[in-house]
């Protein structure tokens, strides 16, 4: 195998490590036969390169795995086709509302509520039964920025203002159960030192916690945004997003493929993708 150096997000450079490469793809269920060809050609590729990124590398073993699988090409883009959702961050907003749908929430994002003393803006609130959360979103599109500790005390001193006062959702007269930190990227160490020391917290990063991050959360319930889809355009993504479709699996509707004038050739490629990439989520969190 041939050996090359890689310049990593912050600038320091290190000896590539096919093993991490290996590792990425088994977490996707990619086959032994297909991970050895991935490092074989992203080996052929880069020996030719004086100089190569992390990004790059990305690049090239995803374009090799469009190629060979389509769905397993998707899984490895998940968390850059959750980075899409911007640049605003709105759409995850919406995104993590439909999270907790899928979880049985009501929800209702982009609400001002009055806390003791001042009002909030909060992202997303979701209820069932007696329990009401409101959710920060916060949205990277850069996966090296992590929610850290400053952040983290200023979502807390803002629950601290909400929590105890009755809100109307759903008809009924409720009280804050929990406040909730969601990101698409990272926590800071100390954040989630403190945090674990809020019962009233909860914090959810792309890996964070182990058995309940944002990762485990779109596959369990299915949710790949449509930004993950190689059979549409960037210009079709964002269509569909200033229209208020987040998720791949709205796709599986016709009438609202063809009311955006798409052939049969063009809505069969979609629906086949769509559907293979929700039958690998079900077999990959049955395991």
């Amino acid at each position: 195998m041939n050996e090359f150096y890689v310049t990593k997000a912050n600038g320091e450079k290190e000896l590539f490590d096919y093993k991490k490469l290996e590792g990425s793809l088994k977490k996707i269920d990619a086959s032994d036969e297909l991970i050895a060809e991935v490092v074989s050609e992203v080996s052929a590729e880069a020996k030719n390169r004086s100089l190569i990124t992390t990004q790059e590398i990305y690049r090239m073993a995803f374009s090799i795995l469009r190629k060979k699988h389509k769905s397993i090409a998707v899984r490895y883009s998940l968390k850059k086709a959750v980075a899409m959702l911007g640049p605003t961050g709105f759409p995850f907003e919406k995104f993590v509302a439909e999270i907790f749908k899928a979880m049985g929430y009501s929800t209702i994002t982009d609400q001002v509520v009055q806390g003791k003393c001042v009002p909030h803006e909060i992202d997303v609130v979701a209820w069932k039964d007696k329990d009401l959360i409101m959710t920060e979103a916060k949205f990277h599109t850069d996966f090296n920025l992590k929610s850290d500790l400053k952040i983290v005390l200023y979502v807390k001193a803002r629950y601290d203002d909400i929590f105890g006062k009755d809100y109307v959702f759903g008809g009924e007269s409720r009280k804050l159960t929990e406040g909730w930190i969601i990101t698409n990227t990272k926590f800071s160490t100390t954040a989630i030192q403190y945090g674990q020391c809020q019962p009233l917290l909860k914090f959810i990063g792309w890996n964070y916690p182990y058995n309940f991050n944002l990762h485990n959360m779109i596959e369990k319930y299915e949710l790949i945004p449509i930004t993950a889809l190689t059979s549409l355009s960037m210009a079709e993504k964002s269509l569909f997003l200033l229209r208020g479709i987040i998720l791949s699996k709205s796709l599986l509707d016709d009438n609202l493929l063809k009311e955006v004038k798409f052939d049969d050739k063009k809505i069969k490629s979609i629906k086949d993708e769509v559907e293979a990439l929700c039958e690998h989520c079900r077999r990959s969190f049955t395991k």
